[in-house]
């Protein structure tokens, strides 16, 4: 039983003389050099005596002090430091006061903090309209809402209003809202399945035929492949480094903007193969294109440019060559009438009047992946070496003499 009494331990903070006085067990009623007042738990550990805070008197009574002091020998007895413990405690508390408060983050602020994460290889136009489709669609809806509070329902709310009639832009909202719950999960922001997730999910509540037609192409100019040879000579014949990134993106069948900011890390010559990551690729999926011979020859012949590490340095702020390069490059060989983006059109026109490659194995080489997850995870390997020997045949027929050229077909191309 403690030595202390209720009235002792007032009538010894009245008096205020500084010192410790002993309870037992280690709890010590202490007055400070000031006049405070408060409850100290002493104890050895490893040999050295320690001393641990256990609150202000008279906020903390007797009883209390007791209980803690207590509280604490249990610590003490199964082998660990009071102190430490204490610590450690205070410190699990202020993290799941910091998480709970990063919980409270709104979806705005999230997305923004995405688009900055991420839109540094992005050009100005997209990341702009990045931004302006989330804040014209889902701000409104979801916006001020925390990334673990977003529910189907709330994504159903923003996208159902404009799926059959903007159902191309209502699906790219869908994937910039996946994307952004993504991230926030990894931050563990959020918990629980993806409320934005197409496969599995959003395809049985929303119509799979709207969706269908959104992944149609566009239409963009495009040059006949049949006069794509023709090009390539000339292209072949000008010096300047943007001819040679003209025929990068004819020869693979890459978007400009791929094309642009290229990078000497991305490739491996040696293996003929370009490794794009998923922060460059529109779905945000990472890509591999396959590098036909004449690829690799004209890429080892590129020099490289010290203090960049792109294949096609610019001037301006991105570091890479202008957007329009490539286009004022056709415009000044004679070639208004088609666009950059059609060149896909042509390589796709082409494999399917002058090959017999399957539609998915072409379709795949222009990063359309229709497939669904279980069969693309079990041919992965085996559509790379498809559409390795598809871009051989495309490349040989895009650098063959304009007046003459055959479709050649791989073996394995051959009906």
């Amino acid at each position: 039983m403690g030595k202390l009494t209720s009235k002792t331990a007032e009538s010894l903070a009245r008096a205020g003389i500084p010192g410790k006085t002993n309870d037992g067990d280690g709890l010590y009623f202490q007055i400070s050099k000031a006049g405070a007042s408060s409850w100290i738990f002493r104890y050895k550990l490893d040999g050295k005596s320690r001393e641990m805070g256990l609150g202000p008197y008279p906020a903390v009574t007797l009883a209390e002090a007791r209980q803690l002091a207590a509280d604490q020998r249990k610590v003490l007895a199964a082998g660990a430091d009071p102190l430490a413990a204490r610590d450690a405690a205070r410190e699990q508390k202020r993290e799941a006061e910091r998480q709970a408060q990063a919980r409270r983050i709104t979806f705005e602020t999230l997305a923004i903090e995405y688009q900055q994460a991420h839109g540094a290889s992005w050009s100005e136009k997209w990341r702009k309209g990045w931004l302006r489709k989330l804040e014209l669609y889902a701000f409104p809806v979801i916006g001020k809402m925390p990334a673990g509070e977003i529910q189907t329902e709330h994504v159903l709310k923003l996208l159902q209003p404009i799926w059959a009639t903007k159902t191309r832009t209502a699906d790219e909202v869908r994937g910039q809202i996946e994307q952004v719950l993504d991230a926030a999960k990894a931050r563990r922001l959020r918990d629980g399945d993806n409320p934005a997730r197409w496969r599995g999910h959003l395809d049985n509540l929303l119509s799979k035929a709207e969706k269908k037609k959104a992944r149609q192409r566009q239409h963009f100019p495009a040059m006949k492949w049949q006069d794509v040879p023709a090009l390539m000579l000339k292209l072949a014949q000008n010096e300047a480094r943007v001819a040679v990134a003209a025929r990068l993106m004819i020869l693979t069948g890459a978007r400009a903007q791929m094309v642009r900011f290229a990078a000497w890390n991305e490739l491996d010559l040696d293996a003929g193969l370009w490794s794009l990551p998923a922060a460059r690729m529109k779905m945000r999926k990472a890509f591999y294109i396959p590098l036909a011979a004449e690829v690799v020859e004209m890429l080892e012949a590129l020099p490289r440019i010290e203090g960049s590490p792109y294949l096609f340095p610019g001037q301006g702020k991105t570091g890479v060559m202008h957007a329009n390069a490539i286009r004022n490059l056709l415009h000044d060989l004679g070639h208004d009438d088609v666009t950059r983006h059609g060149f896909r059109s042509s390589f796709r026109d082409w494999a399917n009047e002058a090959t017999h490659y399957p539609r998915e194995v072409c379709e795949l080489a222009l990063a359309h992946d229709e497939r669904d997850q279980t069969e693309a995870a079990y041919s992965r390997s085996d559509f790379l070496e498809k559409r390795r020997a598809l871009m051989a045949d495309w490349a040989a027929y895009c650098t063959s003499t304009p007046a003459t050229n055959v479709v050649p077909l791989h073996p394995r191309n051959r009906a």
